[in-house]
C-alpha cells in the first residue's frame, strides 16, 4: 500500500481527564497510523461520541468512520436523542461497542456492522500489591476493617444532589445497610467525582468511610488493593473500567450483569438485588480473563477492525 493510501486515523477528545482521555492517549503511544490533524485523516474514531460535533461529518466523504458506543441508558435515550443517533448513523460505517450488553442495544438502531471489543488496560498501572496492611496505614485506614470500595460517580451533575440511577447507587446503600447490620467493622472507601448521593447517605445511616475525591492512577492502584471487595450495583453500564481495574489489581470484586462484567468475571460473581449475598469473587478467574486485554495483547481486536473498516 502506498503511504497515501495508508490508513491516517483521527481519533476525538474527551477533554475529561479521565479513562477516554487516558485510553485515547494509550493508543496514539503505541501506533503510527495516527493524526493530529482531522482535515488530513482518512479514518474517524469518535471514541467520545458525546463530544463530537454531527456538523463536521460529511456526506458521501471518502473518510470511514468508526463510532464507539458504551451503553444506552433507554430511560434518557428519548426523541431527541434517537434523532441525533440517526442523523449520524448515516455517516457511520461500522460502530464499536464494549461489551456484548451493548452490543444488543446498539443492534436496535443500526443495520451498520458492530463490533464488540473490550478495551485494553495497561498492567504497568494496574498490578497487584501485597501489603495490604501497610496501604491502609498510608491512607489513615482502619486495619481491621473490612473494606469496600466505589470509585465511580453516582450523582447527576444537573444538581449535585440527586441519584445518577444507572449507576445504582440506591442499590449501592442498600447492600452496604445490609452488610453492616453483620459486620460492625464495615468501612467504605470512596474515589472519583460527584459521589455527594452516596457520603449523604452514608452519613445518613452512620456508616463509616473515606473519601478521596480525584487520584493519580498510582493511588487509585493502590486503593484498589486496600480493598477486601468491590461492588458494581449499576443498572446499565458501558464497562465499567472498576471491573477491569478490579481484576488486573486482584481485588476481590462482584457486580450486577451490565456491561463487560459478564465477559470478564465468574458468573458465580454476577449477583442481582435478590442474591447478591450469595455472589462470590473470583479472584483468580478475572484476572485469567484479563490476559488477553492487557497492552499489547489488547489492541491486536482494534488494529483488525479498523484494518477491515479501512478495506485493507
Amino acid at each position: 500500500m502506498t503511504e497515501e493510501n495508508s490508513l491516517k486515523l483521527f481519533i476525538n477528545k474527551a477533554n475529561e481527564k479521565w479513562i477516554i482521555d487516558r485510553l485515547r492517549d494509550e493508543w496514539i503511544r503505541n501506533h503510527n497510523p495516527f493524526t493530529r490533524f482531522y482535515k488530513s485523516a482518512n479514518m474517524l474514531w469518535i471514541i467520545a461520541p458525546w463530544k463530537w460535533d454531527n456538523k463536521k461529518l460529511e456526506k458521501n466523504s471518502s473518510r470511514k468512520v468508526v463510532c464507539s458506543v458504551y451503553h444506552i441508558d433507554e430511560e434518557k435515550f428519548n426523541k431527541s436523542e434517537i434523532e441525533k443517533f440517526n442523523f449520524r448513523d448515516q455517516f457511520v460505517d461500522a460502530y464499536h461497542v464494549i461489551s456484548e450488553n451493548t452490543h444488543d442495544q446498539v443492534r436496535k438502531y443500526t443495520d451498520k456492522k458492530i463490533y464488540s471489543i473490550p478495551f485494553w488496560i495497561n498492567p504497568e498501572i494496574w498490578y497487584p500489591i501485597q501489603n495490604k496492611d501497610q496501604l491502609r496505614k498510608k491512607y489513615n485506614i482502619p486495619i481491621d476493617s473490612y473494606l469496600i470500595g466505589s470509585f465511580q460517580r453516582d450523582t447527576e451533575g444537573s444538581d449535585l444532589k440527586s441519584p445518577k440511577l444507572s449507576k445504582g447507587p440506591d442499590r449501592f446503600i442498600e447492600i452496604v445497610k445490609t452488610l453492616k447490620e453483620k459486620n460492625e467493622k464495615l468501612h467504605i472507601l470512596l474515589s472519583g467525582k460527584r459521589r455527594q448521593y452516596v457520603i449523604s447517605k452514608l452519613l445518613e445511616n452512620d456508616i463509616n468511610f473515606t473519601y478521596f475525591e480525584m487520584v493519580t492512577n498510582s493511588k487509585l492502584n493502590e486503593l484498589y488493593n486496600c480493598l477486601d471487595l468491590y461492588i458494581v450495583t449499576s443498572r446499565v453500564e458501558g464497562g465499567p473500567q472498576a471491573v477491569f481495574e478490579s481484576a488486573l489489581t486482584k481485588t476481590p470484586i462482584i457486580s450486577t450483569n451490565v456491561g463487560v462484567a459478564p465477559e470478564i468475571l465468574s458468573p458465580n460473581s454476577l449477583f442481582d438485588m435478590n442474591n447478591f449475598e450469595s455472589a462470590k469473587p473470583d479472584v483468580e478467574y478475572a484476572f485469567d480473563r484479563l490476559n488477553e486485554f492487557t497492552i499489547p495483547n489488547g489492541f491486536k481486536s482494534f488494529n483488525k477492525m479498523f484494518s477491515e473498516v479501512f478495506g485493507t
